[in-house]
């Protein structure tokens, strides 16, 4: 068993054993615990579960949305990507524009109404369609609002001059300069506008610390939908600290995932507890083209997973 998926096992196990019942803002209800801590140790192999096949291709096209400094979910779908529809369309079917059935309480009324849901998905079809074809409608409902790629690449400043700020660029440039530095900061929370965003950012601030020649960092997510989300986060930044050591010359080293309110859906216990029952595999390995030469050319078929074996998929509703 590797330790790097033992210890998100065992902090699902603590969650459902010991977590509080609490109310949310979905309506769903979720099992929490505040203030959880898991450390990955990278050189050991990549942190993807092997307890749940976790489709490594919708981490890095969205790993590289954020990383165009991108916020409309565009280039997602045509990278067939679907895991930030639910917000954007939601916001669709909440609009005047919007002229089909009643799409609302989704996460809640799917699993059990059959006539619902299949409403629901020719809807939907509807919406992504229209992303992908429709430039009008595209620019007024594929906007997810001030998150992730458009505060990592281009924080709009308050000062005079009024030129943004690429928070990865001189991020790079200070690891490259000066790997020292406690300011080492990546941030995805801007006080002002983020909180109007249809999902205000989760994983909210990330710092990047360089020792003995390797590449560490540390993420704080201020909230963690720990079954379908958090396996996404871990890999995801881990995947983020294996390109910017890439690209510094660092070998790799831990990734510590910091998380507040870290939480199991009332309608994903039976999930996670199957998932606890069932056999680890070895990790994989994480291969990197190394003719790139800039974080921000990168692309899809530069980033692989060398003997990914996992148990299958195991589904469950988003809560939006």
């Amino acid at each position: 068993m590797s330790q790097n998926e033992t210890v998100y096992l065992d902090l699902a196990q603590k969650i459902l054993t010991e977590g509080t019942f609490k109310e949310d803002r979905t309506g769903t209800g979720t099992y929490s615990i505040f203030g959880t801590q898991m450390r990955f140790n990278l050189a050991e192999g990549f942190p993807i579960l092997t307890t749940k096949k976790v489709f490594f291709g919708l981490i890095k096209s969205e790993l590289l949305w954020f990383l165009r400094g991108d916020n409309n979910i565009r280039f997602l779908l045509e990278h067939n990507n679907h895991i930030w529809d639910e917000w954007a369309f939601k916001k669709w079917i909440e609009s005047d524009q919007y002229q089909g059935p009643d799409m609302t309480d989704f996460g809640r009324r799917a699993p059990l109404d059959a006539d619902f849901n299949a409403h629901y998905q020719e809807q939907k079809q509807i919406f992504v369609d229209r992303i992908l074809n429709d430039d009008a409608f595209m620019e007024e409902f594929g906007y997810i609002g001030e998150v992730y790629g458009k505060l990592w690449r281009n924080w709009a400043s308050v000062l005079p001059d009024g030129n943004s700020t690429d928070q990865v660029g001189r991020l790079i440039n200070e690891i490259k300069n000066n790997p020292n530095s406690r300011r080492l900061i990546l941030s995805a929370w801007n006080a002002e506008t983020t909180p109007q965003a249809p999902l205000p950012s989760c994983h909210v601030l990330s710092q990047y610390y360089v020792a003995d020649g390797k590449l560490s960092a540390q993420l704080y997510q201020r909230s963690g939908d720990f079954f379908l989300g958090v396996p996404f986060n871990i890999a995801s930044y881990s995947l983020l600290i294996h390109m910017i050591a890439a690209q510094t010359g660092y070998q790799v080293g831990d990734f510590v995932h910091t998380i507040g309110d870290t939480h199991i859906y009332k309608n994903h216990v039976d999930q996670v507890q199957e998932q606890l029952q069932r056999p680890q595999h070895p990790l994989p390995q994480l291969w990197l083209n190394p003719a790139v030469k800039s974080i921000f050319d990168y692309t899809m078929d530069d980033i692989k997973l060398i003997d990914y074996t996992s148990e299958p998929a195991i589904k469950a509703p988003v809560a939006v």
